[in-house]
Formats: structure tokens, C-alpha cells, sequence
């Protein structure tokens, strides 16, 4: 089977525009799939990285010269690309596949302006969870030492320094394994392997989620006085009132792709959201998945999607049968769910009768054409709104707002934006004169589209009839800040009602709040809502000595059946949060002591207290240490003001003795009442 690879080619300078129409948009390569393009003429070394440069995800400058032994892997991104985006987990799967022998190096080339700023290129690491280090390569000069022409570009360089050849586009994890075990095998034959693992401080480990971690996208809605929130980066969807008073939140923020209970639920990534009554659609876009939230039952089930990433272009299909490419926003007309459909550059609509969905608008070329609906070409689609008689896209690859007329007759037009390298910050009426850079969020209200021009840091009104744009919100630079001159950092999406702009502020982990009457921008608290805890693995936190609570030994009768009672005390005035996880987990080290295999760890919203664990005393004379470790999360009664996260460890020495009294073991924490409230 061929494989076609067609990825945009910058140019060596900043995008002139005489330059494109010269050298065209696009490089097409095509290979028999898992060829690896090798160097055509004798072996090159791979030219060091230059001092000087900006370094990320690693405490210190990275030289190749000090990789010698190793497989080397340099991904040529920017992180605006889908396509660059798609290649991420295969990275991360080949870094712990490969943990001693391979080194991953981000090589960070940006297209857009914005993207070449250290600052930004850290929240996209975060945002997209990259472990491994990152150069800051915004004058291209790494890019063109080594001859690249698209993004993404994976170059694999030998154990002995020298370029092996190079991939081009996404969907090669097969031949790099193969590949990269090959180098590891000739050079652990050669004895110049070096399998030392290395170790560098990532962009995470200084930085922690709060109550929302990169908000990708917000609906609100005025009849229902709801708004839902599609929490990214922490695997979830929140629901509260317009106010921001939190009543329900899906997802228990793992990733997966879990149908069932809220609390039990999980997602990868969330983005858009169309709403139905008392169903919510949602966009879970790196599962490639389209989800149906049943806010009564408050259950989950996944209606279209196969779980896998499409490799295919133009292959409709039902439900679960068909295989979908990073759907990024919804918006739904009657029966008509449509979707931004941004791996394929692509709108696609799905019929909610029958779940059969199908390809609506684009071709599958990323480009902008305006054409018929199916002939036309699109650019990474990210944004989706309706008048009921047109859809309107952001069109985030070209910086372009484009309409779709309805029907089997329907036509893509352009409103505003020119092609992939046409952007920038300029308002005015034409095509001409307005310039956007890279719009993720649009949504239409009395004649008026509103745009979150995401790497412009500002909100955008463009009137659709006349193509004018003008600066509604934001300085153009990235901050937070409310009232009458706000900032913004990074915006995905917005969405309108009674009277106020929600914006989904991505970068700045917050909801915005604009109203439409005094231009007045605030932030909005949500109240009640903390940042959820991993299901495995929370326990890993680190106490000091004097951190953790040591109770005095406890006599346990030998051959009974016991509970461990944990009761916890809050202030006058304070809860244990109901829609927050309490997580916890019990070890024992020493003899004579089983904690039941269900009581091991667990996680629960709002259970009773105290909570009980069971355990198993043996017969005869023994000591054990019961370490019980606990993180859950207490709020005021009136869910207002700050939300507490907690966590504590409890070191509880048992003595099973035949004459031993107790069959409970009571352990008591009393909660403080926070020194200063304030709203989150």
C-alpha cells in the first residue's frame, strides 16, 4: 500500500507571500508505506545544536556530541499542527518502549508568529504532556541545517552520530520501532551502545493543575441557565449554572475512554459540545470518539468512533463502525450533529436517527478553496457555529472564518483569510485588509460571528455579510487581566448567552465572563469544583516525617475480623465536597495483618463517614504497620469561596495479641478552616 504524505512547506524566510506563489503550498511525498527515507549520498553527521538557543523540558542545554551511543530522534514540529499533534503519543510510546537506549529532541520551527515565543511553546508542552526536551528553533536555522521541508518531520541520527534518514508526516510508528530496535541491536553488537538512562526536569514538574487545566472549549445556555465546560487537560466535562455554582462533573479525569457512570466515566482530551435537552454531545477528540452524556441518568456512552485514529480519508460508516480523525467542535442543527472534523480538514456531519456519518464539507486537501461543498478545501477546522441556514468554521490552519451553505447543493465560501501563510492582527473589511492568526472558537449571535483569534490573544467581531472585523476584547499581547481593557492568553472558544460571552481562556486554565451591555469583563468563579485526583497512583505523595500523623499502637484481638474507622472532623461551616473524589489507599507492612482486597484503594464521591476498612487479624502474637494515605477535598456548606485539597498519611503500629480488646481501630483528622477566603 502507498501511502500519501502532503505537509505545508514554509519557506527558509518568514513566509513571503511572492515567495509561496513561486514554490506552491504544498510538498507531497509519497512512499511505499514504512520506507524510511534514507540519505541519499554518503553518511552525514548530524550537525550539533548551536549555543545559545532556548531550551525546554530540561534543566540544562542539550548537545549531541553527548548522545553519542544512543538513538537519537529530532521531531521537527510546531504546535499548532494536527498533524504534529497526531504524532505525540506514537513519541511517547516509543520513549518508554526505548527508555535507556532512544533520546527524543522537540525541535520547535513555528509557523506562526505567536509560536515562536518561548513562553507559548511551554504551555503548548504542557498542554500536549511532552516528556522529552524541547529547542527553541524560531529563525529556522536548526531546520535548515538539516534540510527540512515539512511538519512534522521525525529524523532519526545513529548511535554513532551520523543521520540515518528521515519521516515526513504522522502514521509511521511501525517503521521507526523497527528502525530504532535495529540501531539499538548493531550497536549493543559493537559494544558502543550506551544504555545509561538520562533524566531531565520537565516543564511539570513545576507546575500543578488547578480546579481547570487548559479549558479548551464552553457552551453556554441561556434557556437551561447551564454551562459546560469541556475541562481538557483534566479528562472531563463540568457542569454548572451561569453563575458558576458546579452541580456535576463527568469524567473521573483519567484518560480512557470508559462509557458508564459520571463518576466512573473517562475521556482524553475533551473538546466541543453540542447540546440536545437533557443530552450533551461532546467532541472527545484525542480518542476520536464522539461521546452522548445523559445529564438525567448522568451516564456516558460512546456513539460514533472506533477508538483509533482514521487513516483514511473519505470513509463514512455507522456509529461505532466508522473511524473518525481528531473531531474538534460540534454544532447541531434538528437531527444533524456537524462536526469540525480537524485531522482530515474536514467537516462531517452525522444523522442522530441513524448514526450513519459521512464527510460534508472539504475534500481532505489542506488548503483554502472555495468550491462546491465536497471540492472544496479546508485547513484544520476547529471551530463550528450555525444561523440555522449557514455553518460558519474557523478555519484555523489558513487564519480564515468560512461559511457552508446547507443542503446537497451547499458551497464553501471564504469571509475572512487568504491561505495557510496569510496572517497576522489587522481589522478592517475585505479579504484584503483583515488578518487573523490561527482562530480556534466561533460562535454566531444576532448577525454578529464572534471569534476567539486564539494567537492573537483577543476576541474578534466579524460581521459575515460584509467581512469586517474589528477588535471586540484583548491588548494583542498574552496576560489576565478583567474590566474595561482585558487580557487574555491563548483563547479557544466563546460562547453567548444572557446577554454574556463565555470565553474558554485556555492558556490563563480559566472561564471569562464579557458582558455584552458594559464591555465589562470579569473571571468567573466556579464554585465548588477541585482538580480531580489520578485513580491510581494519587498516593504518591511525598511526606516529611513530621507530616505524617503517628498514632499510638493499637492491641488487636488475634483471629478477628476488623475495621479500620477514619473519621474526619471539618470546621464549623465546611463539607467534604460532594462532587470531588476522596481517594485513599492502605499498605501494611510486619505480619499478622490483611486489609481486604477491596479496600486496597479506592476512590469515592462523597461516601459516609466514617469510612470503614476491613482487615484480618491473625492467630498467635504479631506487629504490623497499618500506613493509610487519604486526599479529598472540603468546601463551605454554601459551596462558596475556596475549595481546600488535602491530603494525609496516617502511620498506625497493631499489636494482634490473643488477649488483644479491640476490633476497631478509630484514626481522626480535624480539618482547618482556610486562614483567608477567597473565590477561586
Amino acid at each position: 500500500m502507498w501511502r500519501v504524505m502532503c505537509c505545508v512547506y514554509p519557506g527558509p524566510q518568514r513566509f513571503p507571500r511572492i515567495r509561496l506563489l513561486v514554490l506552491g503550498l504544498l510538498i507531497c511525498i509519497i512512499l511505499p508505506r514504512g520506507e524510511l527515507m534514507a540519505q541519499p549520498h554518503a553518511p552525514v553527521r548530524a550537525p550539533e545544536f548551536p549555543e545559545g538557543m532556548q531550551w525546554l523540558n530540561t534543566d540544562r542545554p542539550v548537545r549531541l556530541a553527548d548522545l553519542r551511543g544512543k538513538v537519537v530522534l529530532l521531531d521537527f514540529w510546531t504546535y499548532c499542527c494536527i498533524n504534529c499533534m497526531h504524532i505525540i503519543p506514537a513519541l511517547t510510546t516509543l520513549e518508554k518502549k526505548y527508555a535507556r537506549e532512544l533520546v527524543v529532541i522537540g525541535v520547535h520551527s513555528a509557523k506562526f508568529q505567536n509560536e515562536g515565543d518561548v513562553a507559548n511553546i511551554r504551555q503548548a508542552i504542557l498542554r500536549y504532556e511532552i516528556q522529552h526536551p524541547v529547542v527553541n528553533d524560531r529563525d529556522f536555522y536548526i531546520w535548515r541545517q538539516y534540510a527540512v521541508r515539512a511538519w512534522p518531520t521525525l529524523m532519526v541520527v545513529r548511535p554513532d552520530g551520523y543521520v540515518l534518514g528521515h519521516l515526513s508526516g504522522e502514521g509511521h510508528q511501525e517503521v521507526l520501532e523497527r528502525v530504532i530496535a535495529e540501531l539499538i541491536a548493531d550497536a549493543r553488537s559493537h559494544g558502543t551502545l550506551n544504555d545509561t538512562p538520562l533524566h531531565f526536569t520537565l516543564e511539570k514538574d513545576t507546575y500543578a493543575s488547578g480546579a481547570l487545566s487548559f479549558p479548551g472549549k464552553v457552551l453556554a445556555h441561556a434557556p437551561s441557565q447551564r454551562l459546560f465546560i469541556a475541562d481538557s487537560n483534566n479528562n472531563r466535562l463540568v457542569i454548572a449554572d451561569l453563575d458558576g455554582k458546579v452541580f456535576d462533573v463527568a469524567g473521573s479525569g483519567a484518560i480512557g475512554r470508559a462509557d458508564g457512570d459520571f463518576n466512573a466515566t473517562t475521556f482524553h482530551h475533551p473538546q466541543g459540545m453540542a447540546l440536545d435537552g437533557n443530552i450533551l454531545y461532546v467532541a472527545d477528540t484525542e480518542n476520536h470518539l464522539l461521546r452522548r452524556l445523559d445529564l438525567q441518568a448522568r451516564t456516558v456512552a460512546t456513539m460514533a468512533g472506533t477508538g483509533a485514529q482514521a487513516r483514511s480519508v473519505n470513509v463514512p460508516g455507522t456509529g461505532t463502525e466508522v473511524a473518525l480523525n481528531s473531531p474538534w467542535d460540534l454544532a447541531r442543527i434538528g437531527a444533524q450533529l456537524f462536526i469540525a472534523m480537524a485531522g482530515p480538514h474536514q467537516v462531517w456531519v452525522m444523522n442522530l436517527e441513524t448514526a450513519y456519518i459521512e464527510p460534508y464539507a472539504g475534500s481532505g486537501r489542506e488548503d483554502i478553496i472555495d468550491a462546491p461543498r465536497r471540492q472544496a478545501a479546508m485547513a484544520q477546522p476547529s471551530g463550528i457555529t450555525t444561523d440555522g441556514t449557514l455553518l460558519y468554521v474557523a478555519d484555523s490552519e489558513t487564519s480564515a472564518i468560512r461559511s457552508v451553505s446547507l443542503g446537497m447543493n451547499g458551497v464553501v465560501q471564504t469571509i475572512v483569510g487568504e491561505g495557510l501563510f496569510e496572517f497576522g492582527d489587522k481589522d478592517g473589511t475585505g479579504k484584503e485588509q483583515v488578518r487573523l492568526q490561527h482562530p480556534l472558537g466561533v460562535t454566531y449571535h444576532d448577525n454578529v460571528l464572534y471569534v476567539a483569534d486564539t494567537y492573537n490573544h483577543k476576541i474578534k467581531k466579524i460581521g459575515p455579510a460584509t467581512a469586517t472585523s474589528s477588535t471586540y476584547l484583548g491588548s494583542g499581547k498574552p496576560g489576565r487581566r478583567d474590566g474595561q481593557e482585558p487580557e487574555f492568553y491563548e483563547p479557544g472558544d466563546l460562547s453567548l448567552a444572557a446577554g454574556k460571552l463565555y470565553i474558554a481562556d485556555t492558556n490563563n486554565h480559566a472561564i471569562r465572563v464579557a458582558d455584552l451591555a458594559t464591555g465589562e469583563v470579569s473571571t468567573l468563579a466556579l464554585r465548588g469544583l477541585a482538580a480531580p485526583m489520578a485513580v491510581a497512583g494519587f498516593s504518591g505523595t511525598n511526606f516529611g516525617d513530621e507530616e505524617v500523623m503517628k498514632v499510638a499502637p493499637q492491641q488487636v484481638k488475634a483471629g478477628a475480623a476488623g475495621k479500620l474507622l477514619i473519621h474526619l472532623q471539618f470546621p464549623e461551616g465546611y463539607h467534604l465536597n460532594p462532587l470531588a473524589p476522596l481517594n485513599y489507599s492502605v499498605s501494611v507492612s510486619g505480619e499478622g495483618v490483611t486489609i481486604a482486597e477491596a479496600d486496597r484503594m479506592g476512590q469515592a464521591i462523597a461516601p459516609p463517614l466514617p469510612l470503614a476498612i476491613s482487615f484480618q487479624a491473625a492467630a498467635g502474637t504479631h506487629q504490623a504497620t497499618a500506613i493509610i494515605d487519604m486526599t479529598f477535598y472540603y468546601c463551605r456548606e454554601d459551596d462558596a469561596g475556596v475549595c481546600v485539597i488535602q491530603s494525609v498519611r496516617w502511620q498506625v503500629p497493631l499489636h494482634v495479641e490473643p488477649d488483644g480488646s479491640a476490633s476497631e481501630v478509630v484514626v481522626v483528622y480535624k480539618a482547618e478552616a482556610p486562614a483567608v477566603q477567597k473565590q477561586l
